[in-house]
């Protein structure tokens, strides 16, 4: 048997999915010829659909739970001629089936009394109680010799997903602020109803914009009181999406408030501007300081007890966290600035075909007409794809160098770029949003206020993912609705519909 593919045993539970998520990247990177399979609850498959990382997810039914059910999933398994085994996921039957499956190697931590299932045994001292949960599943791929490139969690979202979340969307006053009031573990978990209440008031009569409540069962008693004290502006999908919709819906949102809880774990893979609330469980060990992400935890000694009921039965790590101190948290990151995106070769200087030398940089007519947005109060911020520094053709210090010209020279205010093959599986390289929501959380943006002018389907593309607005330059052949013979012009129409 030609053993050629990987098999990839996932977890239980929508946060630890995502947290994964970065090992699946460094598994699929370290065997770029293979196939990997992801073993996973059907109800979690979601997170990984769309992810250039995973070729395949083989579902985890409730019929295989007994040992009939093991016994015929192994011999489905053993169809599958995997090579490597790795388990991501803790427990003994983990570990058993892909012994049962006739795997050769076999990787994961050393507990749960598996050890001696293993061919390769990770030595276990309680790790996920010291290590943030991203790095306890990378070592796991470490630990096979394989790179780590990553520790970002990202979830692939086609633009048909995200146009329809923002039609569901559509009649609500931005922003808009996503409340997830659940938490699966346990109501130590849970942050007080009447506080979420509190917050989500004075969001929108400071802001004006709406609410979104989030949760898995429209029926829940929380849900019901949060929604019936909330007067206006608001819209409950408690019970009304899949997981894959709740993904889409929440990458629309300006900002989230969560516990600790799975939807906070897919707003980062996202990044969607985040405030957590933790209270039983450690930020250290599954929460984000990211740009854009704010955990915030009680000081009380007995925190965090990891406990699902408070053993002291006051929750006085929950009452510690007040709603005034939420709200100024939400409101730091509410980001209301409007920005102008511009592609660079092609849109700001001609296009020479991967730019390394100073002799062919030509940069356009009309660059000076960028200071009238910056008058009219936009960022103007440079946004580019740069693969020819992965191919070996420039200099990455040359595109540093050429970005910073135009900073220095026509007074942007920023100037990211994309610096991988595109095979590389990257998440920002346009089409993808990568770029414009680092943007968002680095300058503050309101992306669905902001404008990209590119000379490309994938700057238009790249624009609608987020809600921006896309000006296409030159005469190509596109559905975008507003274009432009030059950046003089681009500039009139944003001007003119301003």
């Amino acid at each position: 048997m030609d053993r050629k593919n990987i098999l990839i045993r996932g977890v239980n539970w929508v946060g630890d999915a995502v947290m994964t998520l970065p090992s699946l990247e460094a598994i699929k990177r370290g065997h770029r010829d293979s196939k990997v399979c992801v073993l996973s609850k059907p109800a979690l498959s979601a997170i990984y659909e769309g992810s250039p990382f995973v070729d395949s997810i083989i579902p985890y039914q409730n019929s295989h739970r007994g040992l009939l059910g093991k016994l015929g999933l192994s011999w489905q398994l053993k169809k599958g001629a995997f090579k490597k085994a790795y388990l991501l996921q803790n427990a003994f039957d983990a570990a058993l089936l892909s012994f049962l499956s006739g795997v050769p190697e076999r990787i994961g931590y050393d507990r749960d009394a598996r050890g001696w299932l293993l061919t390769a045994p990770i030595p276990y001292n309680g790790e996920d109680r010291k290590i943030h949960h991203i790095d306890y599943f990378l070592h796991i791929a470490a630990f096979d010799g394989l790179k780590i490139t990553s520790r970002e969690p990202w979830i692939n979202l086609s633009i048909q997903e995200r146009i329809a979340s923002r039609q569901r969307l559509e009649g609500l006053s931005r922003p808009i602020l996503g409340i997830s009031p659940g938490a699966a573990y346990g109501e130590s978990k849970r942050w007080l109803p009447e506080r979420f209440i509190e917050v989500s008031r004075w969001f929108i009569s400071k802001t004006g914009g709406s609410v979104v409540i989030f949760g898995e069962d429209m029926l829940d008693k929380t849900i019901y009181e949060i929604e019936k004290n909330i007067p206006s502006n608001k819209l409950s999908l408690a019970g009304q999406t899949t997981l894959r919709e709740l993904i889409a819906l929440i990458s629309e949102c300006d900002v989230l408030l969560s516990n600790d809880s799975g939807p906070m774990h897919l707003a980062r893979a996202v990044k969607t501007p985040t405030v957590a609330i933790f209270s039983s469980t450690d930020p250290a060990l599954t929460g984000y300081a990211d740009t854009g992400f704010r955990c915030l935890k009680s000081t009380v000694p007995c925190s965090p007890c990891f406990k699902r009921v408070c053993p002291r039965g006051d929750l006085r790590c929950m009452n510690d966290i007040s709603a005034d101190e939420v709200f100024f948290e939400i409101t730091e990151r509410t980001y209301s600035k409007k920005a102008v995106f511009f592609d660079r070769d092609g849109t700001l200087c001609e296009d020479a075909n991967y730019l390394c030398r100073w002799e062919d940089f030509k940069p356009y007519k009309g660059l000076h007409e960028i200071s009238r947005l910056k008058d009219m109060g936009y960022l103007i911020i440079g946004i580019t794809n740069q693969s020819g520094i992965a191919r070996g053709i420039i200099e990455e210090e040359f595109v540093k160098n050429v970005n910073a010209l135009f900073m220095d020279k026509y007074g942007f205010d920023g100037f990211l770029y994309c610096p991988h093959h595109p095979d590389d599986w990257c998440s920002c390289r346009k089409p993808s949003p990568g770029l414009l929501l680092e943007a968002r959380l680095k300058y503050g943006i309101d992306l669905k206020g902001s404008y990209l002018v590119g000379d490309r389907q994938s700057d238009i593309t790249a624009a609608e993912a987020v809600g921006a607005t896309g000006i296409l330059l030159g005469s190509h052949d596109s559905t975008s609705l507003l274009r432009a013979s030059n950046l003089k012009e681009a500039i009139d129409i944003i001007a003119n519909r301003k």
